[in-house]
């Protein structure tokens, strides 16, 4: 185990998950994705990739994302002081998506909590934070339990799709039809691999995120990639990842969550639980929340023709003046229509909004839209 869960390895090359070679393997195009070494497609590309996931199955190596175990008398309490969500209410079994924050009020990073037992809780944290959040868990509640980096020593593979449950349930004994959105079953198997399956992703789709150990993860990968495959699905990379989640309007650590942005800012303010515990950053999100925000995080799709990337100026249409960049932009293959997403002032976030996007010199036409862009059918 890497105690301290960093992303580049002691020689300071890219780290491989235990899914490398198999990505070699299928052809994947590979690129260094902050210190990771990870398959952004495979030969068929993003978009086939994109629609097999929304119309299937898509099978995502999400190895890179850290693990982090608390267990003890004071294991809720502790991490109740870290995040935003209620810890207290969170039956074993059951996960919650929430933030952890600053002082001030800015995101450390956004988590999914998982209770496992009374007196244990796993809490998963994005791939790029895994030191910073090590460290910040350590230094504000490391003498009220045992807190413990199983990063390393975990493998986790996400299977999303409209067919995930059928398909999964060809590979496993265990009864999937029960599992509710945001549960997970801490003691299954699939294909004869001890596991743990949680109801949840990052597609806006249904589907699994499946948890094992790292020495057993290629057995895995292969078991769900032939159960993908005969479904119509396939392995899918970061691209595809990357499209299906800015559909679904989930925001991206890095981009569109920092720890410059507070949970009210990024219209994640129904994961603030105010009467929760005394979490850190609440008195500063107290304030906020009565004085009211100055900004939002917007979504916005493209009327004329160009993408918006990452960085681009965002301008007020009438006058031209400057009022945020895209945090993030990449066209949509399920709606049909170029997507992005910024933060701009609250006079501006209304639906309905015209602005105009800065495409490298190009003025393109673009309008603010409320909620996602994709919700999936039910």
């Amino acid at each position: 185990m890497n105690p301290d869960g960093e992303g580049v390895g002691a020689s300071g090359e890219p780290r491989v998950t235990p899914l490398y070679d198999a990505h070699r393997e299928l052809g994947a195009k590979i690129i260094d994705f902050g210190g990771w070494l990870m398959p952004v497609q495979y030969p068929t590309g993003i978009i086939d990739e994109h629609h097999a996931t929304r119309t299937a199955v898509g099978v995502f190596d999400v190895c890179h994302m850290g693990e982090v175990h608390f267990r003890g008398e004071r294991a809720i309490e502790a991490v109740q002081r870290l995040v935003t969500g209620d810890i207290a209410r969170l039956a074993t079994g059951r996960a919650l998506y929430t933030v952890a924050c600053l002082p001030e009020g800015g995101i450390v990073d956004d988590l999914i909590v998982y209770k496992l037992a009374s007196d244990h809780l796993m809490i998963v944290v994005n791939a790029s934070n895994i030191a910073k959040d090590l460290a910040w868990f350590r230094q504000n509640v490391g003498a009220w339990c045992d807190i413990w980096n199983a990063s390393d020593e975990t493998g986790l593979i996400a299977f999303q799709g409209p067919r995930a449950e059928a398909a999964l349930q060809t590979v496993t004994p265990t009864p999937l039809g029960n599992l509710k959105s945001y549960e997970i079953l801490d003691a299954a198997s699939i294909g004869g691999v001890p596991v743990s399956i949680a109801r949840t992703g990052y597609t806006a789709e249904d589907g699994f995120e499946v948890f094992c150990q790292s020495s057993d993860a290629r057995r895995l990968w292969d078991t769900l990639v032939a159960a993908a495959v005969a479904v119509g699905g396939k392995p899918a990379g970061l691209g595809a990842r990357d499209t299906l989640r800015l559909e679904g309007r989930l925001s991206l650590y890095g981009n569109d969550l920092t720890e410059e942005t507070t949970p009210f800012e990024a219209g994640l303010g129904w994961v603030v639980k105010l009467d929760a515990g005394d979490f850190i950053g609440k008195a500063a999100l107290l304030r906020q929340r009565e004085a009211g925000v100055l900004r939002k995080l917007a979504g916005f799709v493209m009327l004329g023709r160009g993408i918006a990337r990452h960085g681009y100026a965002i301008l007020d249409a009438p006058s031209g003046a400057r009022v945020g960049e895209v945090t993030s932009g990449a066209p949509g293959p399920t709606v049909g229509k170029n997507l992005g997403m910024g933060y701009l002032p609250i006079r501006l976030a209304d639906a309905g909004t015209r602005l105009t996007i800065d495409c490298r010199g190009k003025p393109v036409e673009a309008e603010v839209v409320k909620g996602p862009f994709y919700k999936r059918p039910h």
